[in-house]
């Protein structure tokens, strides 16, 4: 079988260490089978060339099997509205990565805020349209009279989808699904969301579906997160969520996430949530947990279930022994060569 071809973006800051402590932990758990091409897109490309990326860098990554992606954005130095909409949002929409999926659980040896613990939720969001369509615009800048306005979309096929797909997630775990919207106070799209949700439960009866608004569901997590299994929500909704997703099982560090083309007509994307994180890049303290998490995401996508399921193992020896669980406690070479060891 010829190997996995994988584009990798490294991008700015951090992503450059915790990309390459994700492949390196890919590469030991599946030898041989991965060759991987470098691009060089982010903040500094742009201030050479005026763009985060080619004009024809989407043809590029078309021909790759997955794209791994370790951060993108330094607000010092491109604003993060150029950034985003420069490479990342360009990435999802162009191969159609309606679904970004998160875990949310506590590693072995992992102390989150809460004094709660024994959750496992699967964050997902739908990652194309909704609130960060793009469509909108400003007139009248600068001045007393200035607006702008920010139209969120919401299509049937989106909307329909990213549901489906959720419902197709929860039947493969406890058969739970959350669906989160606003729609007592949005009653156009949001009621839309609900009323495509219960059509599609009458496809799904054997899932048990709950309706939250987003501020009563983000309670939930902070309150009672074993209760919570498959979460789907919007764009917007979905990112908050996440955040705080990230935050009740330890932190940033921790956070994977997968852009995923369902029907594999187009590459996938995976990364970490972390961020480019420009005041720590130069201290090698960056965990990259959340990056080999995001590459086990990666290979199981590929079909490699059991190498990504050797990869979430080590990661778990490791931090059991303390390894990895403190911010700033251990280097990002020391965590990884922990989690590099736990293989073997």
């Amino acid at each position: 079988m010829a190997p996995y071809r994988i584009a990798l973006i490294p991008g700015d800051g951090i992503g450059i260490p915790v990309t390459e402590a994700a492949l390196a932990v890919a590469a030991k758990a599946l030898p041989g089978k991965l060759e991987t091409v470098t691009f060089p897109w982010s903040c500094d490309y742009y201030l050479q060339t005026g763009r985060m990326m080619p004009e024809d860098g989407i043809e590029t990554l078309r021909g790759f099997d997955a794209i791994y992606l370790g951060a993108v954005g330094w607000p010092q130095k491109v604003p993060d509205s150029v950034s985003l909409h420069g490479l990342l949002l360009p990435i999802r929409k162009a191969f159609v990565q309606y679904a970004n999926i998160r875990p949310h659980r506590l590693l072995a040896g992992v102390e989150g805020p809460l004094r709660k613990g024994g959750f496992d939720i699967l964050c997902i969001r739908e990652n194309t349209e909704g609130e960060y369509s793009g469509a909108g615009g400003r007139v009248h800048q600068g001045t007393a009279n200035e607006v702008a306005v920010e139209t969120a979309v919401f299509t049937r096929a989106g909307v329909e989808r990213i549901l489906r797909f959720g419902f197709e997630q929860a039947r493969k775990r406890s058969k739970r699904l959350a669906s989160v919207t606003k729609s007592n106070a949005q009653k156009y799209s949001m009621v839309f969301w609900d009323e495509v949700t219960k059509e599609l439960a009458a496809e799904y009866p054997d899932v048990a579906v709950s309706h939250y608004h987003i501020d009563a569901i983000a309670a939930r997590m902070v309150m009672a997160p074993e209760s919570l299994d498959v979460v789907v929500a919007s764009n917007l909704f979905g990112d908050i969520l996440t955040d705080l997703g990230a935050a009740i099982q330890g932190g940033l560090g921790f956070a994977a996430s997968a852009n995923i083309n369902p029907d594999r007509s187009a590459p996938s994307m995976f990364e970490p949530v972390h961020g480019s994180a420009p005041d720590i890049a130069h201290l090698g303290i960056a965990n990259p947990l959340a990056a080999i998490w995001s590459a086990a995401m990666m290979l199981e996508h590929l079909g490699e279930a059991e190498a990504a399921a050797r990869i979430m193992t080590a990661m778990e020896q490791a931090t059991a022994q303390g390894i990895g669980t403190v911010p700033g406690q251990n280097k990002t070479d020391e965590i990884t060569q922990a989690v590099m060891a736990a293989l073997d």
